[in-house]
């Protein structure tokens, strides 16, 4: 009975190694990119992630407060964090009006005119809350889920648990990344296989010009770059078979030949001249105030629709110590009609329902005033907001207080964000690890509540 049951054991022991190696792309078991079942019924498919970088106000966007309206110019009535970024002063109202929008009535600026006429397709989080004050921090741990380690970002965390859906495309790309404040560490896979990377288009420079580099082959000739690749790829799997497991190499090898499939798809994404003059209006293509970030969340749409898990479009500069009237007002109206816009297209596409719109920056800005019209960075409560992908529409969570400095009710830190999202996915965040440096990783370290309460 002994042996019986030890070789049963062992079987499964077997297996479990079996399926732990082909989970980690260990032995080149599997396609790294392949697409794998979720661990449970998901919501959504992909995500879109709207990032606004340098820390949009919740205060004069999505958080109204009629207090802070009426006793603007006064101290703030309680204690300020020990640590702040900057020294601000009296509590100071918002120099935008609040509006009631849709069938659930949220209330948003002026700011934000036509994002609040898709009110009723906004799932708002009233309660986040992170740890840093500074930019490269901050961004890192919404990320990452460390402002102090190197970690995988979302996106690579994603691409590791579910692949892509198109093997001519990557699983996670990047449009117009910022190249400061945690750098390329907000798209790293770190530790887990470089596949999972994030793709970068574009990056310091104009959005109409970024591409993919190195997309085409400058001699035109398929045939003889196949050959060559096909020469490549023999050479390195016998460099495999000879170093043993070697992630590094295998990701190496797969890049190659994604980079070889994606010429056959990738160009066609790019080229937005077979989009109709309606859908580029809607987007604000043909205005120059909004084309350039129009034509993110376009491209975003066409990766998104065509299977890529995870799309990110990048915004900024959101940082207005000064200069807050003017500069959030015209950084608003960039964005304002292209957000709208895509979220309209793809519910117009039936596509909303399995894609999760994700929008919000690294912090919130301080409800009290920083020098003479500025706000500082406030990492202690901010808003973000979801639609699609199997959250509540027209919903609202999390409550600030009076004058919207600390969350106090139904908080959400980072970490439960990272929790909810990838149970959107299908995915447990405390299953989702890695082994690397002698011990399990996760997206949520060792922390994380799914907050089911915003669930459809």
């Amino acid at each position: 009975m002994l042996r019986q049951c030890g070789a049963g054991f062992g079987q499964l022991a077997l297996m479990g190694l079996l399926t732990s190696l082909e989970r980690t792309h260990g032995a080149g078991l599997v396609n790294p990119l392949a697409s794998r079942p979720p661990r449970f019924a998901p919501r959504a498919k992909r995500v879109i992630f709207l990032f606004m970088h340098g820390g949009p106000s919740h205060v004069d966007t999505f958080d109204y407060k009629p207090l802070l309206i009426r006793d603007s110019g006064q101290p703030l009535p309680f204690e300020k964090p020990r640590i702040q970024f900057a020294k601000t002063a009296n509590l100071r109202r918002s120099p935008w009006e609040f509006r009631p929008y849709g069938q659930c009535g949220a209330m948003v600026s002026d700011l934000f005119p036509l994002v609040g006429a898709c009110a009723d397709d906004l799932c708002l989080l009233k309660s986040i809350h992170g740890t840093n004050e500074a930019h490269g921090g901050a961004l890192l741990k919404l990320h990452t889920g460390s402002d102090t380690f190197v970690r995988p970002s979302m996106g690579a965390w994603i691409s590791y648990g579910l692949g892509t859906e198109n093997q001519n495309l990557p699983s996670f790309i990047t449009i117009n990344p910022t190249l400061g404040h945690g750098g390329v560490g907000n798209w790293s896979s770190a530790f887990l296989p470089a596949v999972h990377q994030g793709t970068p288009l574009g990056g310091g420079m104009p959005v109409e010009k970024a591409t993919i580099q190195y997309l085409q082959d400058p001699g035109g000739n398929p045939g003889r770059q196949r050959a060559q690749l096909d020469l490549l790829g023999e050479m390195n799997r016998e460099h495999l078979a000879q170093a043993g497991v070697d992630p590094a190499l295998e990701a190496r090898i797969e890049s190659f030949e994604l980079a070889f499939r994606m010429q056959t798809e990738a160009p066609e994404i790019l080229d937005l001249k077979g989009e109709s003059a309606a859908t580029q209006r809607l987007y604000g293509l043909d205005q120059p105030a909004t084309s350039s970030f129009a034509r993110q969340c376009l491209l975003a749409r066409r990766f998104s629709e065509r299977g890529v898990r995870f799309v990110q479009v990048t915004h900024g500069y959101w940082d207005q110590h000064e200069d807050l009237t003017k500069d959030h007002g015209r950084i608003a109206a960039e964005v304002d009609r292209p957000i709208a816009g895509l979220l309209r297209d793809l519910k117009s596409r039936g596509l909303l329902e399995e894609t999760l719109v994700i929008w919000g920056g690294e912090f919130g800005r301080t409800p009290t005033l920083q020098g003479k019209d500025g706000r500082d960075h406030h990492p202690h409560a901010f808003t973000m907001w979801l639609a699609g992908g199997g959250v509540k529409a027209g919903f609202s969570y999390g409550r600030t207080d009076d004058y919207g400095f600390y969350c106090v009710d139904e908080k959400v830190h980072v970490h439960d964000l990272h929790a909810t999202l990838l149970a959107l996915l299908g995915m447990d965040h405390e299953a989702l690890t890695y082994r690397h440096a002698g011990r399990d990783f996760r997206l949520t370290d060792v922390a994380g509540r799914v907050v089911s309460e915003i669930f459809a």
